[in-house]
């Protein structure tokens, strides 16, 4: 369909060679568009980055190493972007931190320290606020442009301990609050932008995976099966579809909304 067409877009993915920036990638060049891709300067090299760079080339995919809370970066990569595609239609702000069990780092949660929660949070609330205004600014000028902010299910609902009891540590894993806080405030980041520039052309929603399957233990794989309606975990092609809606002309009467792509995990 015409509507879903992403033919001469230029889209710029921040987070680029992490878990899920591929991912969105793809789905932006397959749907037509080109790709300016972002990652800070020691995010490791990632073969599927060049495997889609190999496929598509240079021409349509770019990635430019800028970190989302140097300001400086951003604009020194904004003005890349503009001489070699041109000002952006679509923003994926993907860049964040997670926070995923890590042997030998657990804390009760009255003694979790400093350094496990305000880095979390400036990168995936500030940092994609600070992109937003340095590559949304052009879509202000321009007059059109679309903002996809990437939450989480954890935004919506608190993390259920129980996914995690089986995990060997002391003392027991907790999902740290400050990775759901975040997105939390990004999504009503999400409403702010959206309210705020809808007038001028620009369209700010959120989409919120659930659980990617990519590498954990089985048994939180079964426990987080049984506990979504539609008994999997989320694949990676799950995703690219409601990204390409909302980067596009499909959802041309969509701001300011969360999209959910969990199974139904916050659904009951």
């Amino acid at each position: 369909m015409t509507l879903f067409d992403l033919t001469g877009k230029i889209a710029v993915v921040t987070g680029a060679l992490g878990k899920l920036g591929p991912v969105w990638i793809e789905a932006l060049m397959d749907s037509g568009a080109s790709v300016y891709a972002m990652d800070h300067s020691s995010a490791p090299d990632l073969a599927r980055f060049d495997d889609i760079k190999s496929r598509y080339g240079p021409d349509k995919l770019r990635l430019a190493r800028a970190d989302i809370l140097s300001r400086e970066e951003l604009i020194s990569a904004r003005e890349e972007l503009l001489e070699v595609f041109g000002p952006p239609d679509i923003l994926v702000n993907n860049a964040g931190i997670d926070q995923p069990p890590e042997p030998g780092r657990s804390y009760t949660i009255d003694q979790i320290p400093e350094d496990m929660f305000l880095p979390t949070i400036t990168v995936n609330v500030f940092g994609a606020f600070q992109v937003s205004q340095v590559f949304g600014g052009l879509m202000l000028k321009k007059g059109s442009g679309s903002i996809i902010n990437i939450g989480s299910l954890y935004a919506t609902v608190s993390p259920d301990p129980g996914l995690y009891d089986h995990i060997r540590c002391d003392p027991p894993f907790v999902k740290p609050p400050a990775y759901g806080a975040s997105k939390a405030a990004l999504l009503n980041l999400t409403r702010y932008l959206a309210a705020h520039w809808a007038k001028d052309g620009v369209r700010v929603n959120a989409l919120s995976p659930g659980g990617v399957a990519g590498g954990q233990d089985e048994k939180f794989k079964q426990k987080f099966n049984r506990r979504t309606p539609m008994g999997r975990m989320a694949e990676e092609a799950d995703l690219k579809g409601p990204l390409v809606f909302l980067a596009s002309g499909a959802s041309s009467y969509v701001t300011g909304v969360n999209l959910p792509v969990d199974g139904g995990f916050t659904a009951w």
